[in-house]
């Protein structure tokens, strides 16, 4: 009986021991997707003429970016990768990073596998709403089209009016638009209350909240994108 309960104790301990160390691990985890996400930010902006064009990036409500999206096929393809949402206040400043995932599916013939840079962008409070009450359907819960690309580009205006996120997907170096409708967004809590060291942090607050601790990897995110947009001409102004 003693033996027992020793080795019931021990084994409480040993757990106890554990926990610490898969927190660490997983906020690791989330802290390389961060920095990814800076990194995929400033490649696919480095260059004006292959990237989101101004007028998207000026009024844009949100942006995801999710890196290394696998895509992989025999006969039922899918996909899925890991990344981040950051949304935009009213006075036009950007928030702390959320970390969501996206998969989706399709059937047909193919086989293959295919890693690509995913990245968002937001238009409308409404197309953000789903995925911060917990999952959004791209072209269900929220209207998608293929992004235009270059940073002076123009939208037609049957796209401008009608579509509320712009995807696009970076391969091999070449950026283009992507339809990605059937996609689901989904927040991921866990990896939030990781990355962030408070259990069950609500993902509306991420960007509020003032006793956040936000690692380094996060403001960097987010002085990045602030950067990029305060650089950008006022909406009307020609170059």
């Amino acid at each position: 009986m003693r033996s027992a309960r020793y080795g019931y104790l021990l084994g409480l301990a040993l757990g106890l021991m554990c926990v610490p160390a898969a927190i660490t691990g997983a906020q690791t985890q989330g802290l390389g997707r961060v920095e990814e996400a800076t990194a995929v930010f400033r490649e696919i902006t480095a260059i004006p003429e292959k990237t989101i064009p101004e007028f998207l990036m000026r009024d844009a409500r949100a942006i995801a970016i999710i890196p290394r999206v696998l895509k992989v096929g025999i006969v039922v393809g899918g996909e899925f990768g890991r990344g981040v949402l950051v949304l935009r206040d009213d006075d036009g400043g950007w928030g702390n990073p959320i970390l969501i995932s996206l998969s989706g599916g399709s059937i047909g013939w193919q086989i293959g596998a295919q890693s690509s840079d995913v990245v968002l962008v937001f238009r409308t409070p409404a197309s953000i709403e789903g995925i911060l009450r917990g999952k959004l359907t791209i072209g269900v819960d929220a209207a998608a089209a293929a992004g235009p690309v270059g940073r002076r580009a123009r939208a037609s205006t049957d796209i401008e009016l009608k579509a509320e996120i712009f995807s696009y997907s970076r391969s091999r170096g070449f950026f283009a638009g992507l339809s990605l409708d059937g996609a689901v967004l989904q927040v991921d809590d866990q990896g939030n209350a990781a990355f962030y060291g408070t259990p069950e942090v609500d993902p509306r607050k991420i960007g509020t909240l003032r006793n956040l601790d936000v690692p380094p990897a996060g403001r960097q995110l987010r002085m990045t994108l602030d950067e990029y947009t305060r650089s950008l001409p006022p909406r009307g102004t020609r170059s």
